[in-house]
């Protein structure tokens, strides 16, 4: 009947009230992104989105699923530049994106739900969506049981043993997922640890100070211990090609023993084979210790600055992440990338053997933990753009097109380059 009405007349006016009521009940919305790559990692992520929205039927929350060429960084700031940057992001470069200005301080009440919450610029500004995944070698229990393998390596030196055992069989040992940047980072990364980060964390504040050089000993080790791999015909011909979400299918085939990743591919694995059986270890350094990368980083969630001047939009983005950290939606999420909560609440979920050899190894006070090269925050802090040309340098020495003494002495110029670049003239 109120579909005939006119505006002006008194019976219009009587219906006012309800026209108030109808503007007050339009729904609230704000826009998130995440990072890309991983499909475990999305479907956790959009599982829970959609239940909050089921939920909350007063707020909408518009995920952006565009694709970008480039690193997630690049495509953050691209947002930035259209003036779309997203109200709540899943944040890597913390510090890069703090040091603009675009990222708002985290409320008490959330912060409190963590255990750990590090601090950028005296202030925190990301929730972690889980502690850092651990990496290791997923393996192929059949292939290992043919190459006559019974147990985890001790030490880096049995593992290549391994990987000769695994070559005789006429199986490559190891898939790389080299067609995605990042992924080069698993490896590149692990010995930067070992190597180097274990050894002396401030590594990354005193190459900034001319204080270490790429080319001394720690740098030129790890990166020289990741090259005997490849000389040695222990990694997959055409690893630039493969990309990560190839690997899964390619270790389940047989065409590789082992994929060095973390607990997130367990599942994508167990899906797309529940008969697959496979395992998980820690790769150990020359002396046997266990080193991974599981240091607190200051990745996470993030709030825009923007979006927090519009108080009706921040109690919404509120809401959602004490939602997203609710125990029983929190689970969700952590059962599907076969996560390690980082809240102090639990948030229990059932996982799997090689998940169970994942929490012993964190669990084990032997085990030491360090942040990736990128992932430091503070006076630690790479230079923003330095992780992906790294990468690809190293990259270009594994192909041999690059020389690596060449490379190590291009890094340190890189990094000077950048530091640089980052450093406002003065008088400006």
């Amino acid at each position: 009947m109120l579909t005939g009405c006119t505006f002006g007349n008194a019976v219009n006016q009587a219906s006012t009230p309800l026209n108030g009521q109808l503007q007050e009940e339009q729904p609230l919305s704000f826009t998130v992104v995440y990072a890309d790559g991983d499909r475990a990692h999305k479907q956790g992520i959009s599982t829970v989105i959609s239940n909050f929205e089921k939920s909350h039927p007063n707020i909408v929350v518009n995920e952006i699923n565009e694709t970008w060429a480039g690193s997630y960084a690049d495509f953050l700031k691209m947002k930035d530049a259209v003036g779309e940057f997203p109200d709540l992001i899943e944040m890597r470069d913390t510090q890069l994106f703090t040091d603009a200005g675009l990222l708002h301080p985290m409320p008490g009440d959330l912060i409190g739900l963590f255990e750990a919450a590090p601090e950028v610029n005296e202030a925190v500004y990301t929730l972690p969506l889980e502690k850092p995944a651990p990496h290791g070698v997923i393996y192929n229990k059949k292939v290992f049981a043919q190459a006559g393998i019974t147990e985890s390596p001790e030490t880096f030196d049995e593992f290549l043993l391994y990987c000769e055992k695994i070559k005789r069989l006429g199986v490559q040992p190891i898939v790389v997922g080299g067609k995605d940047i990042w992924h080069m980072g698993f490896w590149i990364n692990k010995f930067l640890i070992d190597e180097v980060y274990i050894k002396n964390p401030d590594w990354n504040a005193q190459r900034g100070e001319g204080k270490v050089s790429w080319t001394d000993a720690g740098p030129m080790s790890a990166m020289q211990k990741l090259k005997f791999l490849w000389d040695n015909g222990y990694v997959a011909s055409g690893f630039t090609g493969t990309a990560d979400n190839q690997t899964a299918s390619i270790l389940l085939s047989g065409q590789a023993a082992m994929l060095y990743s973390g607990p997130w591919m367990f599942n994508q694995i167990s899906s797309a084979d529940p008969t697959f059986a496979f395992g998980f270890f820690a790769l150990p350094d020359q002396q046997g210790n266990i080193n991974v990368a599981g240091a607190p980083t200051t990745s996470g969630w993030a709030i825009s600055a923007e979006a927090a001047k519009n108080p009706e939009k921040l109690k919404s983005i509120k809401q959602f992440l004490h939602y997203f950290f609710d125990e029983n939606q929190y689970a969700l999420f952590l059962q599907a990338v076969n996560g390690i909560p980082a809240t102090r609440a639990d948030a229990d979920y059932p996982v799997i053997e090689p998940m169970e050899a994942v929490l012993r190894m964190m669990k084990d006070g032997k085990t030491k933990q360090s942040a990736y090269l990128n992932t430091f925050s503070g006076k630690n802090t790479a230079p923003p753009q330095f992780r992906d040309w790294f990468y690809r340098a190293i990259q270009d020495v594994l192909n041999d097109k690059l020389g690596l003494d060449e490379a190590m002495r291009e890094a340190d110029q890189e990094w000077n380059a950048q530091v640089k670049a980052m450093q406002v003239p003065t008088g400006s």
